[in-house]
C-alpha cells in the first residue's frame, strides 16, 4: 500500500474527505519525525514503538579498492511492533 492508497483508506475509515485525511496523516508523520529528531521515543500502545537507535562505529572495506575505511557511529530510526499488531498480522 502506497501513501495515496493509505490516505484514501484512512478517509474512508474515518468518514472524512481525502484532503482532511491527507492533512491528518501528514501531521502524524511530522509529529513522529520531530519527536525522533528530538531524541524522544513515540510509543503507541497496541501498535508499536518508534525510537532512535545508535549504530556503532565499524570498520568496512571498499569492495572496489579493497581499502579499509572507518564508518562513524550513526543514529537510525527503528520501529518495534507491539503485541496487538503482531497478533493481528498472524
Amino acid at each position: 500500500m502506497k501513501k495515496p492508497e493509505f490516505v484514501a483508506a484512512v478517509a474512508q475509515k474515518a468518514g472524512i474527505s481525502e484532503k482532511d485525511a491527507a492533512n491528518a496523516v501528514k501531521a502524524v508523520f511530522e509529529v513522529i519525525k520531530e519527536a525522533l529528531a528530538g531524541g524522544d521515543k513515540v510509543q503507541l500502545i497496541g501498535f508499536g514503538t518508534f525510537e532512535v537507535r545508535t549504530r556503532a562505529a565499524k570498520e568496512a572495506r571498499n569492495p572496489r579498492t579493497k581499502e579499509t575505511v572507518q564508518v562513524p557511529e550513526t543514529k537510525v530510526p527503528a520501529f518495534k511492533a507491539g503485541a496487538a499488531l503482531k497478533d493481528a498480522v498472524k
